[in-house]
């Protein structure tokens, strides 16, 4: 009997490594990765270089083809070569379409975006998702279920009009262990940490010198350390900083949930890593309502979300009808 093919499609390091977790539990199948990727005329936008700020190109793509060679995973770029029965994916609001037609899984990657004005106008005239970046996530309905962080996260998604069936409460990859990043050498403590946005470089508006003033109150006095965003224009990032903040120690490569930990205060913007300062009991400050983060917040389950997640997946896989397997007692079924 031939192995069923399940291909993963990652996107920014983070969405990749959530991919490779969950696939770590497949081993009874064959299982195939690709960055993510466009079609028509996005692809051509791509290939002349206009969409190098996106998970299709640049940096993010740099990056997750180098994390796919470095741990010698199968790659099959745009899953032409193979017929696959399942498809993973961390974002929907772009749905190639040569997996339209098959079975798809959803899983959250992290924080989505604030619901702007572009958010009514995606959902009310069908203009393309992509215009509203991650306010839209799980709005396609083109997969058959959908894995989120949290309860919160669950009601957040139900109100933005998700199908309430389709969604399971697991956590998610890289947000469920927090605690474990305690075990560091970063060499510096009871500081403030500031995380940074690449909404610049994402053809966003940022008043980065107003930003940086406010984390220097914050801080008042205290060890100031920023971390780079890893899409952000490191050159022009750290002038910044360095005009405002001379004192202050700038960071672009350091692995940041190692910084977290050690540091007594959080400042970011709309990042996903201020879950982390929430989950280790940190003071947090975010342009979120801190309240409502909290409520978000992804489960701590010590790692098992990539498990949790496989399990009812191989069911989806082997049963034709996902309704049956969204039956609560056949969920139960996997969390004892």
């Amino acid at each position: 009997m031939l192995r069923k093919k399940i291909l993963f499609i990652g996107g920014s390091l983070n969405q990749t490594t959530m991919m490779h977790k969950i696939s770590m539990y497949f081993q009874e199948y064959d299982c195939y990765f690709t960055p993510f990727y466009a079609e028509g005329n996005l692809d051509i936008l791509v290939k002349n270089g206009w969409l190098d700020f996106t998970i299709l190109a640049g940096k993010f793509k740099e990056q997750t083809d180098n994390y796919l060679k470095e741990n010698h995973l199968k790659v099959d770029f745009k899953g032409k070569q193979n017929n696959y029965d399942l498809i993973f994916i961390s974002q929907d609001i772009l749905i190639p379409d040569n997996i339209r037609n098959k079975k798809i899984i959803l899983v959250q990657e992290g924080m989505t975006d604030p619901e702007t004005l572009m958010f009514h106008l995606v959902k009310n005239l069908k203009m393309p998702r992509f215009l509203a970046s991650t306010s839209v996530t799980g709005l396609s309905d083109c997969y058959q279920l959908f894995f989120v962080a949290s309860e919160g996260y669950k009601n957040l998604f139900i109100k933005k009009g998700v199908d309430p069936a389709k969604i399971r409460v697991t956590g998610i990859p890289n947000f469920d262990n927090c605690k474990e990043y305690l075990n560091n050498n970063f060499p510096y403590h009871n500081f403030v940490l500031v995380a940074t946005s690449d909404r610049r470089e994402t053809l966003g508006y940022e008043n980065r010198k107003k930003f940086i003033l406010k984390s220097l109150e914050i801080a008042n006095g205290r060890q100031l350390i920023f971390k780079l965003h890893p899409n952000e224009n490191v050159k022009r990032a750290t002038n910044e900083i360095k005009k405002f903040a001379p004192e202050a120690l700038v960071y672009s490569d350091y692995n940041i949930n190692f910084m977290i930990a050690n540091c007594d205060v959080l400042i970011t913007k709309y990042s996903s890593v201020v879950y982390v300062g929430i989950a280790l009991g940190k003071e947090v400050y975010s342009d979120f309502d801190i309240g409502h983060l909290k409520e978000l917040c992804p489960i701590q389950n010590n790692g098992k979300s990539a498990e949790r997640i496989a399990k009812i997946a191989k069911a989806h896989l082997e049963f034709d009808d996902y309704k049956y397997i969204g039956t609560s007692n056949f969920n139960f079924l996997f969390y004892n």
